[in-house]
């Protein structure tokens, strides 16, 4: 595998943390919000990963990681009786969604730390493709 496909496997994994991390915002943000029905309450949302692989010389080799898309968690949402609350159903009811901070908080980080991770891949190829082209120059 040449150096340059590094940057194109290190750029895909940036990407994918990316879609990770906005999408654990996204859970954090809304965390709290209150629905007056099932079907309207907001639902904890995930990003799924695959590994893309690329046919090179008839062995297959990694290329990066391909977003596969976002599903919604099927957790149970969160029902609290608060009759006094605008938006309570006819039985009083509100909704909540089935988004634990302190599990999104912790995917935050690994999140971020997959992301650096990337970050230094990339920048560790740099390095060695600049040492390579100075070897000329000497």
């Amino acid at each position: 595998m040449s150096l340059y496909r590094v940057f194109d496997i290190a750029g895909s994994g940036l990407s994918a943390q990316s879609v990770r991390l906005n999408t654990t915002a996204s859970n954090i943000a809304n965390a709290e919000s209150v629905s007056s029905s099932l079907d309207k309450t907001y639902r904890g949302r995930h990003p799924v990963f695959a590994a893309e692989l690329s046919q090179a010389e008839q062995q297959y080799e990694g290329s990066g990681v391909k977003v596969l898309g976002i599903v919604e968690s099927d957790a149970p949402l969160q029902t609290e009786y608060n009759p006094s609350h605008p938006l309570a159903d006819e039985n009083g009811f509100i909704y909540k969604p089935n988004v634990n901070v302190m599990e999104e908080m912790a995917d935050m980080m690994s999140a971020s730390r997959a992301y650096d991770a990337n970050v230094q891949v990339a920048d560790a190829a740099k390095q060695m493709l600049t040492r390579t082209l100075s070897l000329g120059q000497r």
